[in-house]
């Protein structure tokens, strides 16, 4: 089957070749955020770690089809954990609307589940009112390695205003820790990009912490991923148990820079959905 994916393959994945694509790969403002998140881990420096190769994971991407270009949605999210699995990179879903988004989502892990009983995935649900949350969390609980929330989405108003979104407070976050660590299972807090997100942050305690601006395509405030983890690492890494940093990382010297700075994990999600269209392997993106 032909398909015109909405990635141009641009030999280097730095924002401008998708300028204005919404949907699509790009970001608001010109992919203000997504073109200075690429930029700056070449230019952020390094930090006072010693540099390591640390968990690179899937983000969590859904809306393959309007901003892909992929053939089909629910195959997008099989053919997204079937590459994780090949490749041994961990796996994150996300959810979106419709609901389904999220459902074929868990109904991939659990495929591959059958063939190996182990296999468990991050999931991030949006910040819905608790009821639905609580209803998410419960559907993907046999796949479940972390439960999170994907704060940063609230800034996306159309998104917001569409399924109803919520800004969380911190007793709000408190309780859906509570409820996860009720089943034993961490609790984890994704786009975390300012100030007043640092103080929530050292109130709730999560087990992992994601610096986010959801790739740029969130906007509230100018600036870069990589900037703010190393404004920030130190606050961070006081008040979670993994911090996790997304956001233009493109190489294993973005990844190690990182780690420099305190980062446990990254996550990406344009390098994958890219050779996911190109048929490579997973292995592959960060050589």
């Amino acid at each position: 089957m032909e398909t015109e994916f909405n990635c141009h393959f641009c030999d280097v994945c730095d924002g401008y070749g998708c300028v204005g694509q919404m949907p699509g790969m790009g970001g608001p403002n010109a992919s203000r955020n997504f073109i200075l998140n690429c930029a700056a881990w070449k230019s952020v420096g390094k930090g006072p770690f010693e540099p390591e190769e640390i968990e690179v994971r899937l983000a969590p991407m859904t809306g393959a089809v309007e901003n892909v270009g992929y053939f089909d949605e629910k195959q997008f999210y099989f053919d997204l954990v079937a590459s994780c699995v090949e490749s041994g990179i961990k796996i994150t879903i996300g959810d979106g609307t419709p609901d389904f988004k999220l459902f074929w989502g868990i109904e991939a892990v659990e495929f591959y589940q059958k063939k190996n009983p182990s296999l468990k995935a991050g999931v991030f649900i949006k910040p819905y009112p608790d009821e639905k949350i609580f209803e998410r969390y419960e559907r993907a609980m046999g796949i479940m390695e972390f439960g999170g929330i994907d704060i940063d989405s609230y800034n996306i108003i159309t998104m917001r205003n569409l399924v109803h979104l919520e800004k969380k407070s911190a007793s709000d976050l408190i309780a859906l820790k509570k409820f996860l660590s009720s089943k034993g299972i961490p609790f984890a807090v994704k786009g975390v990009f300012n100030s007043e997100d640092i103080e929530v942050m050292e109130e709730v305690k999560p087990d992992i912490v994601c610096i986010s601006n959801h790739g740029g395509r969130v906007d509230v405030r100018q600036g870069s991923t990589a900037e703010f983890l190393k404004e920030n690492y130190r606050r961070l890494k006081n008040c979670c148990g993994r911090l996790w940093v997304d956001g233009g990382i493109r190489t294993m010297e973005d990844v190690r820079t990182a780690s420099t700075f305190g980062a446990d994990g990254v996550m990406m999600g344009r390098p994958f959905a890219t050779a996911l269209c190109q048929k490579k392997s997973f292995s592959e993106v960060l050589k």
